[in-house]
């Protein structure tokens, strides 16, 4: 019954490794879960006050399909007063349920069948997959240590060809936290500058979670602002202002584009909710104190987190400029014997890992990249701890 589509999907692996971290939960194994992308502290104060206060008050109705213009309004506001950039909030943002709908959108609203998006490996796990929903074609330039895991202005000139019609990029980086400096961000500019035909997909997640001191990570359109009219920015309230369950995100571009996005939305999912609109609103214009006290824990988790798996020997690990996730390298280990059968993969370490030891973690080829696991320190310090305790015993068993 399914069509071929449907049939071509296979489900999040992160959310499906979650899952089944839930389910040994059940059976009554502490499990400790350093899998999804999702902080373990509440909804800021002043969005969730600011949610319970629109049920409160009957704000519970159908907004316009692409958002209140006040969030909007707010979500203008904080983006000038980050990047210096200007959006009209009428023409220029639409709201959409969660900022993975509005790639989504974006890449059904950009690509006809046979295009081709460039992604560079390692990537956001859905990426490849939201190409392919809109008949597009995941081009990855595979990006390895020896690239910084990031794509070069040489590699991206390499992978573009005439069927090529989006770019699609995350700085700071989901998996490795890496930051693309301006002078990177620069050069890749120039060298979309010539093609003309190529539009941008910056996906800015987690752009204010920055673990090297600075406000916000370096921008695209900062040192090419030309390209304004072909690059779509996306963002949402999931990571900073840890609101994942309360799905709100934004695109912000070019007005054709961010209509069609609207009007694509209007007729899948209707009007975001009007509840967690009001709440993101309240988030975007109050939070700054909120989001420079999360920075700091997250920088006090990270600093724990690294030196604790110094401790483990033959564990590689990159230390992140944003974001909160460690990207390991586990190359050491594949090949050696646990219980009597070789290690060959990433997926199988971290298999075992969940299996026989209880921590959840994110293997490297759900990103493109064997060989590797992601791990998120948006945990609690004791946690991680524990984790990494399992882990040496893991690797302790291993021969």
């Amino acid at each position: 019954m399914l069509s071929k589509k449907a049939a071509s999907i296979k489900s999040s692996p992160t959310l499906a490794l979650v899952a089944k971290a839930k389910e040994l939960q059940a059976q009554g194994h502490n499990v400790i879960s350093l899998t999804v992308g999702e902080p373990d502290w509440p909804t800021y104060k002043v969005a969730a006050d600011a949610g319970i206060n629109a049920i409160q008050t009957g704000f519970t109705k159908y907004t316009a399909a692409n958002g209140t213009i006040e969030l909007r309004k707010a979500i203008a506001a904080r983006t000038e007063a980050d990047l210096g950039f200007t959006y009209n909030p009428v023409k220029e943002i639409t709201v959409t349920s969660g900022a993975k709908y509005a790639i989504y959108t974006a890449l059904q609203c950009l690509c006809d069948p046979g295009d081709e998006v460039i992604i560079h490996s390692p990537y956001w796990v859905s990426y490849p997959a939201m190409a392919e929903l809109a008949d597009a074609v995941p081009k990855i330039v595979d990006c390895k240590l020896e690239h910084n895991f990031k794509i070069s202005a040489e590699r991206l000139e390499q992978a573009i060809t005439p069927k090529t019609k989006v770019f699609l990029f995350c700085s700071p980086s989901n998996p490795t936290g890496f930051v693309y400096s301006k002078e990177e961000l620069k050069a890749i500019g120039d060298v979309l500058k010539k093609h003309p035909r190529v539009a941008i997909i910056s996906d800015d997640m987690y752009n204010r979670l920055m673990l090297n001191g600075t406000h916000i990570a370096p921008h695209l359109l900062q040192v090419a602002p030309d390209l304004r009219e072909r690059t779509i920015l996306i963002n949402g309230g999931s990571k900073a202002y840890s609101m994942t369950g309360w799905r709100i995100g934004w695109a912000m571009g070019p007005e054709k584009v961010i209509k069609a996005i609207a009007d694509f939305a209007s007729q899948s999912t209707g009007a975001p909710s009007s509840i967690a609109q009001a709440a993101a609103e309240k988030a975007l214009l109050h939070s700054e104190q909120d989001i420079k006290n999360t920075v700091e824990l997250l920088k006090t988790r990270l600093d724990s987190a690294l030196k604790r798996m110094s401790d483990i020997k033959d564990l590689v690990v990159y230390k992140p400029d944003g974001a909160f996730y460690l990207w390991i390298n586990v190359q050491k280990f594949l090949g050696r014997k646990y219980k009597g059968e070789a290690v060959q993969s990433s997926a199988q370490f971290g298999k075992i890992y969940l299996e026989d030891f209880f921590v959840a973690t994110v293997p490297g080829e759900e990103f493109g990249e064997p060989g590797f696991i992601r791990l998120s320190f948006a945990i609690q310090s004791e946690k991680f701890n524990e984790a990494m305790d399992r882990m040496q015993k893991f690797i302790s068993q291993m021969t």
